[in-house]
């Protein structure tokens, strides 16, 4: 199953993500998930696992041409000149000439002039090639709107928090408007019960629970069939064989209008990821190595 980006590009529209795997664990669960038909890898610089992407890709029997590889610029790289390095430092680690999609991290609010000089960078990047797609991620509406303004090239993508405790209807709304595709992270709501809070988990949800039931299906993959049913990308994580191939056995379902209404019913509003505008270069800016 594949989306359209607005700019006539094809994505795969489950993807395989890495958050917080260990770069000794990263190799394998890539090549775990390429075997499993994952096509579409999400990345990050900061996430410190980008050189072994590259590795388990290079290794696969799967032709690199059939591999989407997504990846996204820290806060540190900001500015112009600092973008277009760190895209050298991301496409060198992960071992390509061309990035397929490629993400600002985060808006960074108190810095924003920096955010501007780094997306137009990515357009430049755009321009020439050397990147087939553009966007951003955990920009909210206004973030949006600032951007816009003063660029050239439309996102192409958002990532955000999605699942069907924080389905932030706002952001998705403005996605949309824009013909920015949303891109969901925690899709199955991983970030409610791997961080301690109030909330409880969206895998006991007795409503989730119940939809799978019905159908034969666990819980996440009720989830990851509610994003896509519902035109999102997903880019679930996992190092667990037996999770990575039942996280991407969400093609034989097909969820109800009910039960999709069921679903976004759920959300309580309520973030369970930092909130944007308290990133700062103070707080959460860190040297990405060299490639």
């Amino acid at each position: 199953m594949k989306l359209t980006l607005n700019n006539g590009v094809e994505m795969p529209a489950l993807g395989f993500g890495v958050f917080q795997t260990a770069p000794e664990e990263t190799v394998t669960a890539v090549e775990t998930a390429l075997h499993t038909g994952y096509r579409h890898i999400d990345t990050a610089a900061a996430y410190g696992n980008e050189r072994e992407v590259g590795e388990a890709i290079q290794s696969s029997d799967v032709d690199r041409s059939e591999i989407f590889i997504e990846t996204k610029l820290w806060i540190s790289d900001y500015g112009y000149d600092q973008a277009l390095h760190a895209f050298d430092k991301s496409a060198g680690k992960l071992g390509v000439d061309r990035i397929d999609l490629l993400l600002l991290h985060q808006p960074l609010p108190t810095r924003f002039d920096l955010t501007l000089d780094a997306y137009r960078a990515l357009e430049k990047l755009l321009a020439d090639g050397r990147v087939r797609a553009i966007g951003v991620s955990n920009f909210m509406p206004e973030h949006l709107d600032d951007l816009l303004k003063n660029t050239t090239v439309v996102p192409a993508v958002n990532q955000i928090e999605v699942h069907p405790y924080f389905a932030q209807p706002d952001v998705l709304a403005a996605d949309a408007a824009h013909r920015i595709l949303s891109q969901a992270w925690s899709p199955i709501g991983g970030i409610t019960f791997y961080r301690e809070g109030a909330g409880g988990s969206t895998l006991e949800d007795r409503t989730i629970i119940g939809i799978g039931e019905a159908h034969g299906k666990t819980p996440a993959q009720v989830m990851l069939r509610w994003h896509l049913q519902q035109g999102r990308s997903a880019i679930p994580k996992s190092t667990r064989p037996e999770r990575i191939a039942e996280n991407f056995d969400v093609f034989d379902l097909e969820l109800t209008d009910v039960e999709l209404a069921a679903i976004d019913g759920l959300d309580r509003g309520v973030r369970r990821g930092p909130e944007p505008a308290s990133i700062t270069l103070a707080s959460a800016g860190r040297d990405i190595p060299e490639a």
